[in-house]
């Protein structure tokens, strides 16, 4: 009968093998340590881990100020509108808030320019009430208050 044999495989170490690990690290990531340094200075120049040091000294207190300021109601509301908000915008559709972020600043500087230039007459308004964007225009705002009635409406249709 065949005898077994004995594999004795040598105790791991896994201290030895971090040790052995940080030794090398040096000379294989040379420069990320620089690199490493050299923002750690920059943060240390501007004030950043001094400002890092004391907000965690004063960790407890700054999160009691925190806690007591988010208890009121004030903070409540805003935190639940700044929920619906996002919801909100992320229910459009982003080329649909594309064309109105542009539009806005367009508005704004038509609006301006047109307060130098002397109001249009009765003829002048008929001209600009017959404009095909205008009109445009018009309809998105009627859709979007026929929306505010219909969610403000004491009686849902």
């Amino acid at each position: 009968m065949a005898k077994p044999i004995p594999l004795e495989l040598p105790k791991r170490d896994p201290r030895e093998e971090l040790l052995s690990r940080l030794e090398k690290a040096p000379a294989e990531h040379a420069e990320a340590i620089l690199a490493g340094f050299e923002v750690l200075q920059g943060l240390h120049d501007r004030g950043v881990l001094e400002l890092l040091r004391g907000v965690l000294d004063g960790s407890d207190k700054i999160l009691e100020i925190v806690l007591e300021a988010s208890n009121s109601l004030e903070a409540i509301r805003g935190i639940r509108n700044l929920l619906i908000m996002s919801k909100v915008v992320g229910s459009i559709d982003p080329e649909v808030l594309k064309k109105f972020a542009v539009a806005v600043p367009d508005a704004i500087v038509g609006a301006a320019t047109a307060q130098e230039k002397e109001p249009p007459g009765f003829w002048g308004a008929l001209r600009i009430l017959s404009s095909r964007h205008l009109r445009r225009g018009l309809a998105v705002a009627k859709n979007v208050l026929e929306a505010l009635g219909k969610n403000f409406s004491v009686e849902k249709s």
